[in-house]
């Protein structure tokens, strides 16, 4: 027996035993350090924001993004406005400027209007033949970071008809615009046993509700759009989706009327045409028989529909930046009657007769004049009888006690001022106004909860009001606009308002 063999076999055992275990180790390790590199991996990659718009991963609009300390997101609009299918520019839509106070957003179905530290915003349907807006609310103002306009991602959604969706815990954020939501949903309505989507633009807009508006080719039905649950069924004419009010005008019969995602009725289906007026106070414009009247959103009778037309034309008013004709200087609605038209408020209530021929001051022969139809800041509209012209405030009074030959606007250098001509004599309106004790409100705060009605515009008499009369008329001298002979402008001046309040 050779036991010096067996040894040295035995040593060349235990050796590649020892190797083998090494080996072993080593994988080991191997292993925990992959799975270690893979774990930071992981967690580097979960810390890491990834943001996608319409599914893809875009780094250059999550570097455009602003947080918050309190955690809200702000991103710049028209920085933001070409990824999101829309041109943006300086300056409101009706009124060209580069005002870089406001901007506003353009896509094929519609124009946003923001401006600086506003959170109402006012939409406007290209695709119909007017200039009345509609209106929403953001959550938070408009605000300037680096001169730039930034609004945050409720107002985005909003003004760019998109979702803002923010997984904290994956670290990501999905940016879904409307025209990717619908061709998601596209498949999903044959699967609920629909043709197709209404491809009405305002229509489209629903989705971001998680609710469609669907057809079967013939009618048109409502449905949830997560799971097809019927919301109202497959038998109107037709459904317009309203964005404001989340409510829908359906059309049957030949009729209108309004139902809610309830599937209540709101308004009867009654009538020839039904259109929104404004969103606050709740009133909507209905028809029967070409005669016109107003519903509020449960339908009960605000003015009769007996009327020829309600609204005026505000196409012919564009330099006055007036956002609706329905309703003038937040109360008044505007009514046509056998060729004379009259005043209403929001209640229902008449506070001017119909005996005027219209309302607003459309320029002729002037060359500087500018048609005009209300001065905002003292909350007066024009108003015209045979070629003559004067105001009327919210309670329908006539702060001018007389009738004179123009009431117009003229800008000069971006400054808009308001002129009037009697006894061959022009005037400035609010200096006119200021004198007569009308109370100017140099401010108009859109935001939701300071938008109230300006309380009307009256002449006041006690002794206070006319020592502000005697200050104003003070500061008119002061001023030196008419004339460089302060004493003698003001002897005239006032010749001239005693002889204008006569002359009625």
């Amino acid at each position: 027996m050779n036991l010096l063999n067996e040894d040295v076999s035995i040593d060349k055992g235990s050796k590649t035993r020892n190797i083998i275990r090494i080996i072993i180790v080593f994988i080991i390790l191997i292993i925990i350090a992959i799975i270690a590199i893979i774990s930071y991996m992981m967690y580097l990659e979960k810390n890491i924001l990834h943001l996608y718009v319409n599914g893809v991963e875009n780094a250059e609009v999550k570097n455009l993004l602003i947080f918050e300390e309190d955690g809200t997101i702000y991103v710049p609009v028209r920085a933001i406005s070409t990824y999101l299918g829309y041109n943006s520019y300086n300056g409101e839509y009706s009124n060209k400027s580069e005002d870089n106070s406001k901007c506003h957003v353009k896509c094929e179905g519609e124009v946003v209007n923001l401006n600086l530290n506003s959170n109402k915003i006012y939409k406007l349907n290209v695709k119909e033949n007017n200039n009345n807006y509609t209106y929403i609310y953001m959550d938070k103002p408009v605000k300037a970071i680096n001169g730039e306009l930034y609004i945050t991602t409720d107002g985005m959604e909003k003004v760019f008809n998109s979702l803002f969706i923010y997984d904290q815990e994956n670290n990501r954020i999905m940016i879904n615009t409307t025209p990717y939501l619908i061709t998601s949903y596209k498949n999903k309505v044959l699967d609920y046993g629909y043709t197709k989507i209404s491809e009405v633009f305002e229509n489209e807009k629903a989705v971001l509700k998680n609710i469609l508006i669907v057809t079967d080719d013939k009618y048109y039905g409502v449905i949830n759009a997560t799971d097809g649950t019927e919301i109202l069924e497959c038998k109107y004419d037709d459904i317009r989706y309203q964005e404001s009010t989340g409510d829908f005008i359906v059309y049957s019969g030949n009729k209108y009327g309004i139902m809610g995602t309830d599937r209540k009725t709101k308004i009867n289906i009654s009538y020839d045409s039904i259109k929104l007026m404004d969103y606050d106070v709740g009133l909507y414009l209905v028809s029967r028989n070409n005669r016109y009247g107003v519903v509020d959103l449960n339908g009960n009778t605000i003015i009769y529909a007996e009327n020829d037309q309600i609204g005026v034309d505000i196409s012919r008013f564009q330099e006055n930046d007036l956002k609706t004709g329905y309703i003038l200087i937040n109360n008044l609605i505007p009514v046509r009657k056998n060729n004379k038209w009259g005043l209403f408020d929001t209640k229902g209530n008449q506070v001017v007769d119909f005996e005027y021929d219209s309302f607003g001051y459309i320029a002729n022969n002037n060359r500087e004049a500018n048609n005009l139809l209300v001065i905002p800041n003292y909350n007066v509209i024009v108003a015209c009888i045979d070629r003559k012209y004067t105001l009327l405030n919210s309670l329908g009074e006539q702060p001018i006690k007389a009738f004179v030959d123009d009431i117009y606007m003229v800008i000069s250098g971006g400054e808009k001022y308001y002129k009037m001509n009697a006894n061959d004599k022009t005037y400035d309106v609010e200096k006119y106004l200021d004198k007569l004790g009308v109370i100017s409100s140099n401010s108009n705060n859109d935001t939701k909860n300071n938008d109230t009605n300006n309380s009307s515009n009256t002449t006041t008499d006690n002794n206070e009001n006319s020592n502000q009369v005697d200050n104003d008329a003070n500061k008119v001298n002061e001023e030196n606009i008419e004339t460089n002979n302060d004493e003698q402008q003001n002897n005239d001046e006032q010749q001239n308002f005693e002889g204008l309040e006569n002359n009625e």
